[in-house]
């Protein structure tokens, strides 16, 4: 996987972010979702390197980047944070300006990186989710049943992280195995990968630390950034699989059901 890339790390806002770097052209950023790291992009990543230099990186977390000590609010985990991260890894990479294809946490991590660092992005893709705040507003039974680790993961601790811990390979085989693709997309080597990196001392703290953040913290912010009247101005595309929970749902691009 990642043939012509070199896999590094850099400490940029007070934790070390891995990333792969391959490629030549104009900058682009990739992030990841969940319960994923950026080895989810290996099939994409030969033909987009043919065009831009690729840096696919691992969120806080995720993967092999750090896991930061939690706290009350969960604002180590928060989307601001995350997209600060993003934001320092590529000016230290030299690019102040980029593009960014982002999916699942990995979008809503570029939704905060475009409002609060709207100089920073020329151009974005999302794929697969609606706002935060537009989904938790309008989370109903079928919702909750589909994604049901939305509810589980923001249990106070330690009680998912217990559970995750005592079987990783369960837990990603049932989340990744959910959808309508069920687990067929993915390649023994890319799970391997997810489940090294989920077995990772401190993995299961930092994905639900993740998720309490945008249950919380995140919420708070997006509330601020419509209050104010802030909105997305850049170019951007958003595109959702006709069978997935987010297109049967809602609405990618207006944000409601």
């Amino acid at each position: 996987m990642f043939a012509g890339f070199q896999k590094e790390q850099r400490q940029v806002n007070g934790v070390n972010i891995s990333y792969r770097i391959g490629g030549s052209g104009p900058p682009l950023l990739l992030l990841h979702g969940h319960p994923q790291t950026h080895v989810i992009w290996h099939k994409v990543a030969a033909q987009l390197a043919g065009v831009f230099t690729v840096v696919a990186a691992d969120l806080r977390g995720y993967g092999d980047s750090d896991r930061p000590p939690a706290d009350a609010e969960h604002a180590g985990y928060c989307k601001r944070e995350m997209a600060l991260d993003a934001v320092e890894l590529m000016k230290s990479l030299g690019f102040a300006q980029f593009r960014v294809l982002a999916h699942d946490r990995g979008a809503r991590v570029a939704h905060r990186l475009v409002l609060d660092h709207p100089q920073a992005v020329q151009q974005m893709v999302l794929l697969d989710i609606a706002p935060t705040l537009s989904m938790y507003a309008q989370t109903d039974e079928a919702f909750a049943r589909a994604y049901w680790h939305w509810f589980f993961l923001i249990r106070p601790a330690p009680l998912p992280e217990g559970l995750i811990e005592a079987d990783p390979e369960l837990y990603l085989r049932s989340v990744m195995g959910s959808r309508s693709a069920g687990l067929d997309p993915f390649t023994n080597e890319a799970f391997g990968e997810y489940l090294r990196c989920l077995q990772r001392p401190g993995s299961a703290r930092g994905i639900c630390e993740d998720y309490r953040a945008s249950a919380g913290i995140d919420l708070e912010h997006d509330r601020a950034d419509i209050a104010a009247g802030n909105h997305l101005t850049l170019p951007l595309l958003v595109l959702w699989g006709e069978e997935g929970t987010v297109g049967r749902w809602f609405d990618p691009l207006g944000g409601g059901g």
